[in-house]
């Protein structure tokens, strides 16, 4: 059982886009109905549901369409996130970006780097093995799979000058 989508390209050309198997749609409908309450669902999906790449083709629009939707739906948590009042609500977000391929930043303790953060501020310090080191993210940062998305915003440890 198939069904399928057709669009039209630039060029107004008809084309098949994407192919949806009816029968896998209803066989992890039958499955989510007949699970043991101790399994999630995702843990079935990743036991029994298996997409393989020649049923599922995409018209690059549309690839550029739901690249373009992910990108907007991360910028809104990164929105929500920035003007959580709860720690919970902040932390429940991150690991909801998490899942997807979205990490937090939060350099503290580390070599600052100024390709990677941004100095929001410094402290003094008298232990020359903290200076140049990251001593408090004050904004958190976010990298997408590696891209970074915006870098976390730091105190960094100083040197105190001295007079002489």
């Amino acid at each position: 059982m198939a069904s399928w989508f057709k669009g039209k390209r630039k060029d107004g050309v008809e084309d098949s886009t994407i192919e949806v198997r009816a029968q896998v749609i209803a066989d992890v409908d039958s499955a989510e109905q007949a699970r043991p309450p101790e399994q999630t669902a995702e843990d079935e999906l990743v036991d029994d549901f298996r997409v393989e790449p020649a049923l599922v083709s995409i018209a690059p629009e549309l690839y550029d369409q739901a690249v373009d939707e992910r990108r907007s739906l991360v910028a809104l948590c990164l929105y929500a996130h920035d003007r959580a009042r709860s720690s919970g609500v902040a932390e429940r977000i991150e690991e909801g970006l998490a899942a997807v391929g979205v990490t937090a930043l939060r350099p503290d303790g580390e070599r600052f780097d100024p390709a990677h953060h941004e100095a929001g501020g410094t402290v003094g310090t008298e232990d020359d093995l903290l200076d140049g080191t990251v001593a408090e993210t004050e904004v958190v940062g976010f990298s997408d799979r590696g891209q970074l998305l915006r870098p976390p915003i730091v105190t960094v440890y100083t040197g105190k000058a001295t007079t002489a």
